[in-house]
């Protein structure tokens, strides 16, 4: 059942339903067995009623004397019914003989017992009270009819449960509003977001919100102000991309038309060396601008599962072009450490940028280094280089896009590269370690857990 309504009002009909058929059910077992027990005393009064008259009247039992049991007074509320009048009272010495019996008594004897006992006499059921009275030699016997005693107890069992059966639609149209009314503030609510333009991320009112909504609305505020954050993010994300793509675009415009123009060969070979450069720096934006894209976006960790000193040594490859137009050493050790993994498309983009930051922030001559190494339950791909490092005033913020530090390579790069190792490594369960390096340079790290999701043993 998906309606919260509908399970509300199931389930509170269900639980008042069956709490009122148990009260109808002890309602109407109690009051049989009080009605019981009254006529019982009505039974218990009316003989020692008769008793008390026939000792007064000098312990003769004349033969009207059990129809003093007609005078007894009636039944409050039995309507139409004169329950009074169906009792029956035999008067029996102790000799075996009758003395006395009121209007309507069977022929036989009532009972054979003191106290109260129930007999079949002319083919019905009577329930009795026996009085022994042994000063006086007899036994007075006061009963009624059982079908009547049951008429009786129907009747007012009949009458409990009309308005019982009354207030039974009554409930459940109380619970009904009930529901309805208190599930009104999530309508309420329903409709607010309803109206709501997507442009507007504003956080909703917690004021005079029920205090069972405001985990709700604190949860929708948070994921508000996350996704405007988001929005945010991608807002300054592409304008910073259009500025900088405008940026080499327009050099290479400019010196396109430079060699165009060129009164000679050094002039013209000069602007086309400039635009091959800016290809260059054009090219690494976009592939940086489509690692960055594919590091937000979620991994299924279906990729065929690869070596991670494989994937290594393809980055490696990829940059040795650069490396040797920059005059580096690329130099890998991955000591034969074994590990696959299927998060590759996460991997190389984050080893890529590493690698080819440090080469371009290495001097001439000198070298950079790749290490692959396993420590206990965690891999560590290290990458060392001996450029002028990160400043301390730097670091903070050097993971953020579009951030250039101070000691950015001149020509400039785009911000993006450790911006992409960051994302890369927090998708795969990692941490991203930058340190300086003892005698100039910087070490980074990428520090995986030793079988990540995915991973293959």
């Amino acid at each position: 059942m998906s309606s919260i309504r509908k399970r509300l009002l199931v389930i509170l009909l269900a639980g008042t339903g069956a709490i009122w058929l148990c009260a109808v059910i002890w309602i109407q077992h109690s009051t049989r067995t009080e009605v019981g027990h009254v006529l019982d005393r009505r039974l218990q009064e009316s003989a020692q009623m008769v008793a008390s008259l026939i000792r007064r009247n000098g312990g003769i039992a004349g033969p009207d004397a059990a129809s003093l049991v007609d005078e007894a007074p009636a039944l409050p509320d039995t309507g139409r019914h004169d329950f009074a009048r169906q009792l029956i009272c035999q008067v029996w010495g102790f000799d075996g003989q009758l003395k006395s019996e009121s209007d309507g008594a069977p022929s036989g004897q009532l009972a054979e017992q003191e106290g109260f006992s129930e007999r079949e006499v002319d083919g019905e059921i009577w329930r009795v009270y026996t009085h022994v009275d042994r000063d006086l030699g007899i036994r007075v016997m006061v009963g009624d009819a059982r079908f009547m005693r049951e008429r009786l107890v129907h009747g007012v069992a009949m009458g409990l449960l009309a308005p019982a059966m009354l207030v039974l639609p009554l409930l459940a149209a109380l619970i009904w509003l009930a529901v309805r009314s208190g599930l009104t503030p999530l309508d309420r609510l329903a409709q607010a977001l309803s109206r709501r333009p997507a442009t507007d991320l504003g956080p909703l009112e917690e004021t005079r919100t029920p205090s069972e909504l405001r985990p709700m609305i604190e949860a929708l505020n948070g994921l508000f102000q996350r996704v405007e954050g988001l929005r945010e993010r991608e807002r300054s994300f592409t304008a910073f991309a259009a500025h900088e793509l405008k940026t080499p675009l327009a050099g290479l415009k400019t010196q396109a038309q430079i060699a165009t123009l060129a009164p000679d060969a050094a002039t013209r070979d000069r602007a086309l060396a400039q635009i091959a450069q800016g290809v260059d720096r054009t090219d690494r934006m976009v592939r940086q601008l489509l690692d960055m894209t594919a590091t937000e976006n979620a991994i299924d960790g279906t990729a065929q599962a690869e070596d991670g000193a494989r994937i290594l040594a393809d980055v490696a490859d990829e940059l040795a072009g650069l490396a040797q137009a920059r005059g580096v050493a690329l130099r890998l050790e991955t000591g034969g450490t074994e590990w696959r993994s299927t998060q590759g498309p996460l991997l190389a983009p984050a080893l890529r940028n590493l690698l080819e930051n440090a080469i371009l922030a290495s001097p001439k001559g000198a070298s950079v280094e790749a290490r692959l190494t396993r420590e206990g339950e965690r891999i560590r791909f290290s990458v060392l280089d001996r450029g002028p490092g990160i400043a301390e005033a730097d670091r903070p913020h050097v993971t953020e896009r579009f951030y250039r530090g101070a000691a950015s390579p001149a020509g400039g790069g785009s911000g993006l590269g450790l911006a992409i190792v960051a994302a890369a490594v927090e998708a795969m369960g990692g941490e991203l370690r930058l340190s300086p390096r003892k005698g100039g340079g910087e070490q980074a790290e990428i520090i995986l857990p030793g079988a990540p999701t995915g991973a293959l043993p």
